[in-house]
């Protein structure tokens, strides 16, 4: 039989087994159409896998093409450092408000543009989470699931009394929001009841409908902030970790966890949590409310970089990076199963946006960076050191999030039928962080200097060779994806 592409020689990885199968992966139409020691099979093109690991392709749950710059030039650029960490699906978050499209309005005029802008542009395929920041944006929840394939959505919960950045700002000019609607916890509940409305109206996809949250406590930070810069005893990642500290993240967590039981809403994400306090507060709502689906995501920065450890003040974020202390226990957390997924969080900020006039400020730099170049590779070294399985992994970076997204009919496995969505990963090469050596286009990193022991040589999106020992091939083949997917 002749396929359209054979890579040889690789060991699979997938989340069922912590053992590695030395195989081959054939490819037809864009599905993976075989698995196995293929022998005399011929292909349009075959590719020598040396060897080398074959992984799921990541599907990078949580990522923000556009933030800070255009959309239709973050799509391209951030896709492509995307491809380079093995990347093949990447799930972006999107409001209305100020950044991204700078718009307010509805979501039936304004997403429309957002694919518009994106549409042609990517080198690994996408969706998009959307927030719904008005009442309008409430009432069109049934909509975005039934004309585009949106089935996930988000609260940021400190948006109801902080800026994005770090002091307060006035949030109806922010967020763009109607006269008279305010964007507080009355409001995150009436997301909840609308998005459970939902899930009630489409009971086959029910299971693919879930809500986010961003869960810090505005009133907590705002308090904080002052008082750390009144102190001034503090100065960058640290101060700005004392500013937002960790219990903002356990009360908020316990807030958004009540309302969910309140309104019935089964499905709940809990993003990016940053240290021990967010886990242990995670998982006290979990035995509170056994109902209730929670999921709980962490971020590769987090899991890599202390507020000591991070290259500079280009590793703010929100929430911000934690002690070493909180380093090691999201990775007992992570050992001990309790995590659902990693992501990069990929925000691309460029020098200039990042840090302005004031280098040294921590309270004036923008928050968020890029990582997805950088995920697979150093989960793959960190988990090494501490005992991580590759299966473990496997699920944590691809199987999980595509089950919880409505990817699952065709992403997150290595398996016939399915996408033919994976990459190549060197486990024996060690290697140096270098801002300059990413595609993206972020001129530094807060991983500068880092050194891993796993890197990602070749990406596979739908049987497309986008990365080829480290460099972009041809043109974006990148497709919406719209949630959930089928395998027909």
């Amino acid at each position: 039989m002749n396929y359209d592409l054979i890579v040889r020689d690789v060991r699979l990885v997938t989340h069922e087994s912590p053992q590695t199968v030395l195989t081959d992966i054939a490819v037809t139409d864009g599905r993976v159409a075989a698995i196995g020691h293929l022998g005399d099979a011929t292909a349009t093109t075959t590719v020598d896998g040396g060897g080398k690991l074959a992984l799921p392709g990541v599907v990078d749950a949580h990522q923000h093409w556009g933030i800070y710059n255009p959309l239709e030039i973050d799509t391209e650029t951030e896709s492509k450092a995307a491809a380079q960490g093995g990347v093949t699906t990447g799930l972006n978050y999107m409001r209305t408000g100020q950044y991204y499209l700078n718009k307010g309005g509805a979501y039936r005029d304004v997403f429309p543009e957002v694919l518009e802008r994106s549409q042609g542009r990517a080198y690994i395929d996408y969706a998009f989470h959307l927030a719904p920041m008005s009442k309008e944006q409430i009432g069109e929840i049934p909509e975005l699931i039934k004309e585009h394939g949106v089935t996930s959505f988000k609260i940021f919960m400190f948006y109801g009394g902080h800026g994005l950045h770090g002091r307060s700002a006035d949030q109806s000019s922010f967020l763009m929001t109607p006269e008279g609607e305010r964007y507080d916890l009355a409001h995150f509940e009436f997301v909840m009841r609308g998005i459970q409305a939902a899930r009630e109206a489409e009971p086959q996809i029910a299971d693919s409908i879930s809500l986010s949250m961003h869960c810090e406590t505005a009133e907590i930070m705002s308090a904080y902030t002052a008082m750390v810069e009144q102190e001034g005893r503090l100065t960058g990642l640290e101060a700005y970790s004392a500013s937002r500290p960790p219990h903002s993240e356990g009360l908020a967590i316990s807030i958004a966890s009540y309302l969910a039981h309140e309104t019935r809403l089964a499905n709940i994400n809990l993003l990016h949590l940053s240290g021990r306090k967010a886990v242990e507060a995670a998982l006290l709502m979990a035995k509170t409310f056994p109902h209730i689906d929670f999921r709980r995501e962490v971020t590769i920065g987090h899991l890599i970089a202390d507020y000591h450890s991070a290259s500079g003040i280009g590793g703010k974020v929100n929430p911000p990076l934690r002690s070493r202390d909180d380093v090691e226990g999201l990775w007992e957390h992570v050992l001990a199963g309790e995590i659902d997924w990693v992501v990069s969080d990929h925000a691309c900020c460029r020098d200039e946006m990042k840090f302005g006039e004031e280098r040294d400020n921590v309270f004036v730099a923008k928050s968020g960076f890029g990582g997805a170049e950088y995920l697979l590779p150093a989960l793959i070294t960190e988990g090494r050191k501490r005992g991580l399985g590759l299966d473990r992994i496997a699920a944590l970076t691809s199987w999980n999030p595509a089950q919880r997204y409505g990817l699952s009919g065709r992403k997150g496995v290595v398996k016939v039928g399915h996408d033919a969505d994976f990459c190549l990963v060197d486990d024996s090469r060690s290697w140096v962080v270098r801002a300059e050596d990413s595609l993206s286009t972020q001129e530094y990193t807060p991983f500068e200097g880092f050194e891993l022991s796993a890197a990602v040589t070749d990406t596979f999106v739908r049987g497309h060779h986008v990365l080829a020992d480290g460099v972009i091939q041809g043109e974006p083949r990148g497709q919406y994806q719209r949630r959930p997917l089928t395998t027909e």
